[in-house]
Order: C-alpha cells, then structure tokens, then sequence
C-alpha cells in the first residue's frame, strides 16, 4: 500500500514538473494571425524574434472577420492585418477587449479597371464594385471623392453607406460585394475598388495597374498589430513589436511588395490612440 502511494507521489511530481515545464514554453511562443499576403513578412519577423528568444507561430487567414474573433477566443495572442480604422469598428460593433499594440504598413487602396486607364475615362451610367464591409466601403466611397467620381455628405464618418452619396454627376451603379471577390469582377464591371493585400493575392501591382490610388499619408488607413487589452504590456508582445519596427523588417517590407505596401512606424499617438 505504501510503495503504490508512494508511486502516486512521484508520479504526481513527475505531472507537475512536466506541466511546468510546458507552461514555460508556452510563455515564449507567440501565435499570431496574418493575411496571406503578410505572411512573407511575418517569417522573416519569426526569425528574427527567434534570435530573441520567442518562437512565432504564424496562422494565415483569408477573411477580414475570423484573426479577430480568433484572437478574442484567446486562439492567438495576437494579429496583424487590420487598419486601425477597420479595427476600432470592429472591436466597437463586436464589444471586444483589444487594443492596438504597435504600427506596421500602410496598404493602399485603388481603383482597378479592365476597360479603362484612367478613373476620368470611366463613362456616365457604369458599375463600380466595392468591398461590401462597411469600414472598407467607406474607405473606397472616399476613394471615389477623391477621384472626381462623386461628392459624400459633409460629415461624412468613414462607415460605408450608398445612401451618404450626395452627388453622382456620372449616374454609376455600385455593386457591394465580398472585398476578397472584387478582383475577380472586373470583367463584368468598369472598374472595381480592391484592397492592397486583395489586389496583390490576385496578382496586381498597386503602383502598376491601379487607375486610381489612395494617398500614402492616410492616417486612418495605417496597419497595426492587435493584442486583447489584457496582455497590451507582455514583454514577449511588446519585444516582437519592437523586431517588427526595425530597419531589417523595413527592407524586407520593400523588398517583397516592391514599394506596394509602405513600411509606417510612427507612435500610436499619431492615430489617435494610447
């Protein structure tokens, strides 16, 4: 009886120190999720971080909606493939806790078009696609404003609605349809408004073939990494912000997307947040 309760101990011993072990591990390894188009960037942000000490795991995502519910599961311990404007709305509408932890890229976004070279060439009464989510469509609704193609209301908030279109001298159509489709329409429509990560999965070049291009100094429009509110001061976290803010990412930014997607720095101060 006492040499099988004594086994029981060790054995329980044995458990534990295995447990412990694994929650060591565990606290140097980093899940986070990506779009396809950043995970180029993010091995090489895994292999630096691994010099450091933390091992990257990197999940790719196709959607717009799953890396941040994901992350409020506490399936990831972060994301990184959002504007801060996309993000702020969609945390607000879902009620989730998280937080922007540091700046990466802005993506620019543009007018694409099959038919036509330039946005003025486009003619009275064509159909325009544009992403159907109500940040990216409000996103390409300015994007229209500025190529001369209609006039929003006056305060116009940024969220997507047709009916915020208060002059369309030309008479176009737009047809809302899911962001990762609107490449694939462009056959069928004069021109389509397709995000910098979509248009490039698709094989376009933002400087290239976009007729049309968002400003580069859009501020609302730059990428951060998220994290839940609760783990914003993780050393490990805030370490792999700090490697994704290097030069060295800088370079590789430039060198994979060929001047596309601009490597953007700065505090989170200048986007209106802590």
């Amino acid at each position: 009886m006492k040499k099988k309760m004594l086994a029981t101990i060790v054995s329980g011993i044995a458990l534990s120190l295995a447990l412990a072990g694994c929650g060591k591990s565990d606290e140097n390894t980093v899940k986070v999720g990506v779009s396809s188009t950043d995970g180029d960037v993010w091995k090489y942000v895994a292999k630096e971080a691994k010099k450091e000490g933390i091992n990257v795991e990197i999940q790719e995502f196709s959607d717009y909606v799953r890396p941040n519910q994901a992350l409020n599961d506490g399936d990831l311990d972060a994301n990184s493939f959002q504007t801060i404007s996309y993000f702020n709305a969609f945390k607000k509408a879902h009620h989730m806790k998280l937080s922007p932890l540091a700046t990466t890229v802005i993506a620019p976004m543009g007018i694409y078009s099959n038919k036509y070279k330039n946005s003025k060439d486009i003619p009275d009464g064509s159909t325009i696609a544009l992403p159907n989510e109500a940040t990216n469509m409000g996103r390409g609704l300015l994007l229209l404003q500025k190529a001369g193609l209609i006039k929003l209301e006056k305060n116009f908030d940024g969220n997507g609605s047709l009916k915020k279109i208060v002059e369309n001298k030309k008479h176009l159509k737009f047809k809302p349809i899911i962001a990762a489709q609107t490449p694939r329409v462009m056959d069928d429509v004069a021109a389509s408004i397709i995000n910098n990560g979509v248009a490039i999965d698709a094989g376009l070049h933002p400087n290239k073939d976009a007729i049309f291009l968002e400003s580069k100094a859009a501020k609302d429009y730059i990428n951060i990494i998220a994290v839940r509110t609760e783990d914003k001061n993780k050393k490990n976290l805030k370490k792999l912000a700090r490697i994704y803010q290097t030069k060295g990412t800088a370079q590789e930014i430039k060198k994979i997307y060929d001047g596309a997607t601009i490597p953007t720095f700065v505090p989170l101060s200048e986007i209106g947040e802590k």
